[in-house]
């Protein structure tokens, strides 16, 4: 049986050898805020605030940061004009991307010693959990 602390070692285990190398300086707040800009159709301020828990001011200013850094940007909700929605940015996108992902070159080297059944297994074992972890948030 699988346990929970058993899968948290085999996916930082993964994560450790397999990430990119990181070559912005970035915080794990920026990340969280990439991440859920990323997977979410529209995200305001206060999202971010409730998200991070943590004041609408203190989420204004990592907003003003990331803006400066060129990570997101500001877009009028075209339902409600008063409204502004962040979205990310190309440089946002690739920063996330570098941060959160794992690198596609060292992937393909590991799927290249694999057959098909295992290539498979993974794959629809990262899908169903994917899947899945939808419904927790």
């Amino acid at each position: 049986m699988l346990c929970s602390s058993k899968l948290n070692q085999y996916w930082t285990d993964i994560y450790f050898h397999l990430h990119y190398t990181h070559g912005e300086k970035i915080t794990h707040q920026m990340v969280r805020i990439l991440q859920l800009i990323d997977k979410n159709e529209k995200v305001f301020v206060n999202d971010i605030a409730t998200y991070l828990d943590i004041s609408h001011n203190t989420a204004s200013e990592h907003v003003k940061r990331m803006i400066h850094k060129n990570y997101i940007e500001k877009k009028r909700d075209q339902e409600d004009e008063r409204k502004v929605i962040l979205q990310l940015t190309d440089i946002g996108k690739t920063v996330l991307h570098e941060n959160t992902s794992l690198d596609e070159e060292k992937l393909n080297h590991i799927f290249s010693q694999m057959d098909e059944v295992e290539k498979e297994l993974i794959k629809n074992a990262f899908k169903l959990l994917s899947e899945r972890s939808k419904s927790c948030m």
